[in-house]
């Protein structure tokens, strides 16, 4: 259900780069004074849960320059203009971890920050079948993991993976295949 709650005053492009646009609009509150909300829009994400046939999941570790720290994560990334979701899933599982999917599946989406953004991150499930050499951006350093579900579930616990959208995906991932299967 949409709701025209919010009237939107106006609207100022800060800042774009390749993936996001920042604005700020002006709108009404809902007490009837005028208010600023700070936003991005993007193209959208992507986020692959990539499993190998021994059942295994591949991640990616990199440092994560904000946190000041390394995370744990499936592979994932922005929609360049003119891709679509699944070209962008299998452009971000080759550049990130140089695995080639035998099978790729969207198996849900989720907003990861709706408040701050209209982005729509879309998971897929990727069964592995071969390698080829990582293709990272000048930015990224990553190292190819390799978890079981329970060494998952266990760092999810721990905090040991702390990225929500990581978190996120496999979530749908559980869902999708863990729960449905019970």
């Amino acid at each position: 259900m949409e709701c025209n709650k919010f009237e939107r005053i106006s609207r100022k492009l800060i800042d774009k780069n390749p993936y996001w646009k920042y604005y700020v609009d002006e709108y009404i509150l809902p007490n009837g004074n005028i208010g600023k909300y700070y936003h991005i829009e993007t193209n959208g994400s992507v986020m692959i849960v990539p499993v190998l046939d021994n059942g295994l999941f591949l991640m990616t570790k990199q440092y994560r320059y904000l946190d000041k720290r390394f995370s744990y994560e499936f592979p994932g990334g922005g929609v360049k203009s003119g891709t679509t979701v699944e070209e962008a899933a299998r452009a971000e599982l080759i550049e990130e971890t140089g695995a080639i999917p035998s099978e790729i599946v969207q198996i849900g989406m989720f907003n990861p920050f709706n408040g701050v953004t209209s982005e729509i991150c879309n998971v897929f499930y990727a069964k592995i079948s071969n390698f080829v050499e990582q293709h990272l951006d000048e930015s990224e350093e990553i190292e190819i993991m390799k978890f079981s579900l329970e060494d998952i579930v266990n760092m999810i616990r721990s905090g040991a993976i702390y990225d929500g959208m990581t978190i996120s995906a496999f979530s749908i991932y559980y869902v999708s295949h863990i729960l449905a299967k019970q």
